[in-house]
């Protein structure tokens, strides 16, 4: 029978990509994702709210894309696959990091009209494709600060 690794987000970046090379010259971006979840709670009626953070790595093209056109607040839809990594600490503690490998990205712009807190636009957004823009032109992105989870 075959597997399945998949992640699919739509979510707000947490800070504006880091882009690395590695020694063979490859690109490499690394940021974080915020995913948030409402909910009203059936007990008291009082509207519940739960963020969750994503580490997202992207290799080659995509990673120079984000590298050059997402910003901290840029709304985005990720797919990719989960990957945990073990690592050394300099206090020489052995950890483990779960991240997305992204392998699609698509910048979601403009503000979805209606929506009261930005946070129900993520999940109404469908995802699109968004060609880059011309050299020197940047993509506009138009979001409220207080749409932001963070």
């Amino acid at each position: 029978m075959a597997t399945l690794n998949k992640v699919t987000l739509i979510g707000y970046l947490g800070h504006a990509p880091e882009l690395r090379y590695t020694n063979g010259g490859d690109p490499v971006a690394h940021f974080t994702l915020a995913t948030t979840e409402t909910w009203k709670d059936k007990a008291t009626g009082e509207k519940k709210e739960a963020t969750e953070w994503h580490r997202i790595v992207m290799y080659r093209k995509l990673a120079e894309i984000s590298g050059e056109f997402l910003k901290k607040g840029s709304l985005v839809y990720i797919e990719g696959k989960l990957q945990s990594r073990k690592w050394t600490g300099k206090d020489g503690v052995e950890r483990v990091t779960v991240e997305i490998i992204a392998d699609d990205m698509r910048m979601l712009g403009g503000r979805h009209a209606g929506h009261e807190d930005g946070q129900q636009a993520a999940h109404d957004a469908e995802p699109r494709h968004q060609s880059a823009p011309a050299k020197g032109r940047q993509p506009q992105f138009e979001y409220e600060d207080d749409a932001i989870p963070f």
